[in-house]
C-alpha cells in the first residue's frame, strides 16, 4: 500500500495531471487530497470531475478554505480579487460540483500510520490558520493524538516533529529522499502546492507515504517535485475570463514560484 498526498491544485489542470500520472507511476495506490482544488487556475471544472471520481474510488478528500468560500458564493465586504475570482469559479462549475464541495468534510481520518487529514491545522480546522512554523505545528499536534498529521494550506513542503519529551524539530524535505517517521515521535507532513507552490520552484509538488508494516517498522515519507507544462496552464489563464492582473499575477507565481 502507498499513499499519495495531494493538496492545494488550485484548478491547475497541468499540474495535477502530471501529480496524479507520477504518482501512479510511482506505485500509489491510495489517495489523500486535502483541499482548495478550486481558486486561482482555469480549469476548476476539469480538476473537480477527477477528484470527485477519485472519491467515489475511496479517496479521502478534505475541504480547503477556498473551497469553502466557492461553495457558499462571494459577498459584498470581500476584497474585489477575492469576490471576483470566487464569482467567475462558480460560473464554471454545476450543482454537482458546488454540492460536492460544500459537502466535504474538513477532517478525516485515515488508516496509513494512524492518520489524520486536514486542510489547515488540527486545532482549529475552520478558523484556516497557518502552520508556519513549530509553534503552530506543536499546536496542532497537541490538538490531536494521531501519529501523522498531514496538512494543506501552506504552499511549501515541510516536516515537523515532536517527542514524547515535547522537543520540537522540523525538516525541509529533499525531493525524492525518503524520511523515516519513527513511531516514537508525532509528525506533521505539509506535502506543498500541487498547483502553485511559492518557493521558488514552480514543479509541482505532492507527497508518498510507505505506512509501516508492523510496530518495528518505520512509516517512511517522500516528497516528490513534478515538472509539468506551465506555458500551458498560463496560456488557460490567459484565456480565461478572469480578470487580467489576476492572471498575470498567477501566472507570475507558476513561472517563478512567488
Amino acid at each position: 500500500m502507498r499513499w499519495a498526498f495531494i493538496t492545494d491544485i488550485h484548478a491547475n489542470r497541468q499540474a495535477f495531471e502530471a501529480v496524479l500520472a507520477d504518482a501512479r507511476t510511482q506505485g500509489a495506490t491510495h489517495f489523500a487530497l486535502l483541499g482548495d482544488f478550486v481558486g486561482y487556475g482555469a480549469d476548476p471544472a476539469w480538476v473537480l470531475d477527477q477528484v470527485m471520481a477519485l472519491a467515489t474510488e475511496g479517496a479521502i478528500a478534505i475541504q480547503g478554505n477556498h473551497d469553502e468560500a466557492v461553495a457558499h458564493g462571494s459577498t459584498p465586504g470581500m476584497h474585489p480579487d477575492a469576490r471576483a475570482v470566487i464569482d467567475w469559479t462558480r460560473a464554471q462549475l454545476d450543482e454537482d460540483h458546488l454540492r460536492f464541495l460544500s459537502r466535504l468534510p474538513l477532517q478525516s481520518l485515515g488508516e496509513p500510520g494512524h492518520c489524520l487529514f486536514v486542510h489547515a491545522n488540527a486545532f482549529d480546522p475552520k478558523g484556516w490558520e497557518y502552520v508556519q512554523g513549530r509553534a503552530e505545528a506543536v499546536k496542532s499536534l497537541h490538538a490531536h493524538p494521531a501519529r501523522i498529521q498531514v496538512c494543506g494550506h501552506m504552499h511549501d513542503p515541510m516536516l515537523f516533529h515532536l517527542s514524547g519529551t515535547g522537543k520540537a524539530g522540523d525538516f525541509r524535505p529533499v525531493a525524492g529522499v525518503p524520511m523515516p517517521l519513527p513511531t516514537h515521535r508525532q509528525w506533521l507532513v505539509i506535502p506543498g502546492s500541487c498547483g502553485q507552490p511559492r518557493d521558488g520552484n514552480p514543479a509541482a509538488c505532492y507527497a508518498l507515504l510507505d505506512p509501516s508494516r508492523s510496530e518495528l517498522d518505520d512509516a517512511r515519507i517522500t516528497f516528490q517535485r513534478v515538472a509539468y507544462d506551465v506555458d500551458a496552464a498560463c496560456a488557460a489563464l490567459r484565456a480565461s475570463t478572469l480578470p487580467g492582473a489576476i492572471a498575470e499575477r498567477l501566472a507570475r507565481r507558476l513561472t517563478l514560484g512567488e
